[in-house]
């Protein structure tokens, strides 16, 4: 599996805030890092890519299993990735407003599909 924290030393990758992108993310690994028990949930991280070579972009996060198998990301604002978003007049955004960003893309994956594949055991 590629590190999850791995994307931040990824060259950047430019992208203008709202603007679409044929980008398709592709899971590039998940990692369970406690499988929990009846006191601690299970826990972890995965990490995802476009899946064109250039220019590379990723980004990770960390996760965690809440009651009833429901997946969440363990902290919004804690996202790691190569993306910088440009706002209108080409400035980088602040990190609150590119935190906003990289949940949008987030949201639009099917990240959910492969933790659960990891918990248990399933190849994809």
């Amino acid at each position: 599996m590629t590190p999850a924290w791995i994307v931040c030393s990824w060259p950047p990758v430019l992208w203008q805030a709202g603007e679409a992108r044929d980008w398709r993310f592709v899971h590039l690994g998940t990692r369970v890092l406690n499988h929990g028990d009846a006191r601690h949930p299970c826990s972890g991280q995965t990490v995802w890519g476009n899946a064109s070579t250039q220019p590379a972009a990723g980004l990770a996060w960390d996760w965690i299993e809440l009651p009833q198998g429901v997946l969440a990301l363990a902290d919004p604002m804690g996202m790691v990735s190569n993306l910088q978003f440009l706002d209108a007049h080409g400035c980088v955004l602040p990190s609150m407003q590119c935190a906003m960003q990289l949940n949008g893309i987030v949201h639009a994956l099917p990240w959910q599909d492969e933790v659960h594949r990891a918990l248990h055991g399933i190849a994809a």
